[in-house]
C-alpha cells in the first residue's frame, strides 16, 4: 500500500485524507448516571428529541468507531461519501423524489415526511439543539448518516410515529447498530408505555419483533440510499428482510378494540382513570 492511498498505514484517513477521528474530537465517556436523567425528562416531554441525543452521547458503544472504520475506510465507503456526502439535501427534495414510479420508497417516503409535517433538516435541528460541537472527519459522516436515515426506517419497517412505533424503530435500530442508548430507549421506554396503558396488547412482543428484524437487515447506513429510494417498496422489504410488523399491528388492533387511540395513548389513559375515580 503507497502513501497516496491513506494517510497512514494504520488505515486512519480516507484518500482525500479526511481523519477517521479528528483529533480535537473529545473522547466518549460512558456516563450511565446521565443518561438515566435525561431519560427521565424525555418521559416528561417526548416531543424534546434533544434528549434522545444526549442520551446517545452519554452510553457511547465501544463498538461504533470499528463500524465506522469498517465502512468508510472500504471501497464502498469511499464511493458512498462521494456520492452522498450529507442525506438531508437528498432527502428533503421531494419535487425530485417524487419523479420517481409510483409505489417506490421515494414515493412512501415522501407521503410519510409530508404526512407527519416532517423534514430531515427538522431533525438536524433537533440534534443541534444539544450544542455539540462537529468535527471534519469520517465519524461525523457516520454519524450524521446514522441520524438522518432514522424516518427513513420508519417507511422501510411500517413502524409508525406512535409511542411504540419509535419504540420498535429504536430497536430496530438496536439490531442495526447495538448501542446501550437504544436498548435504554426501546425496552426501557416499552416497560414505561406498558405499566402506563393497562392493556392486553402484546407490546413485548412487538419490541422484540422490531429488535430481531433490525439485526437480520443489512445495515442501512452502508447503502447506497439514492438507490434505496428508486426501488420498488415492497421490493426494497424483501431484499432487506423486513417482515410484515404483525405484532406491532397487533397491539394497534387491541388497541383500538380497547378504545384507546395507538396515537394518543397516555392522554386516553389519563382520561379512562379519571373517568374511573368519578
Amino acid at each position: 500500500m503507497t502513501s497516496s492511498a491513506f494517510k497512514s498505514a494504520d488505515l486512519d484517513a480516507a484518500r482525500d485524507g479526511t481523519p477517521l477521528r479528528h483529533p480535537r474530537r473529545p473522547k466518549a465517556r460512558y456516563r450511565p448516571f446521565t443518561a438515566v436523567k435525561h431519560f427521565r425528562r424525555l418521559l416528561k416531554d417526548k416531543e424534546n428529541t434533544a434528549e434522545v441525543f444526549r442520551i446517545y452521547d452519554a452510553l457511547p458503544s465501544a463498538k461504533f468507531l470499528p463500524r465506522v472504520r469498517a465502512l468508510t475506510l472500504s471501497p464502498h465507503g469511499e464511493a458512498l461519501r462521494a456520492s452522498e456526502p450529507f442525506l438531508p439535501p437528498i432527502l428533503d427534495d421531494h419535487e425530485a423524489l417524487r419523479r420517481l414510479p409510483q409505489g417506490s420508497v421515494a414515493q412512501a417516503y415522501c407521503d410519510f415526511m409530508e404526512r407527519e409535517g416532517l423534514s430531515a433538516a427538522g431533525l438536524v435541528e433537533e440534534s443541534n439543539k444539544t450544542g455539540r460541537p462537529s468535527y471534519d472527519d469520517l465519524v461525523q459522516w457516520f454519524g450524521y448518516r446514522q441520524r438522518d436515515t432514522h424516518d427513513l426506517m420508519h417507511v422501510l419497517t411500517g413502524y409508525g410515529r406512535d409511542a411504540l412505533g419509535e419504540q420498535c424503530v429504536l430497536l430496530f435500530t438496536h439490531g442495526q447498530a447495538p448501542s446501550q442508548g437504544h436498548l435504554l430507549l426501546g425496552y426501557a421506554g416499552s416497560f414505561h408505555l406498558k405499566q402506563q396503558v393497562k392493556s392486553a396488547a402484546p407490546i413485548l412482543k412487538a419490541v422484540r419483533q422490531a429488535h430481531r428484524t433490525g439485526a437480520a437487515c443489512p445495515t442501512l447506513v452502508g447503502l447506497s440510499i439514492r438507490e434505496l429510494l428508486t426501488k420498488d417498496l415492497e421490493e426494497a422489504r424483501a431484499e432487506l428482510n423486513i417482515p410484515e410488523p404483525n405484532w406491532y399491528r397487533e397491539c394497534h388492533r387491541v388497541w383500538r378494540a380497547e378504545g384507546i387511540d395507538p396515537y394518543d395513548l397516555l392522554a386516553q389513559q389519563t382520561e379512562r382513570e379519571m373517568a374511573a375515580a368519578a
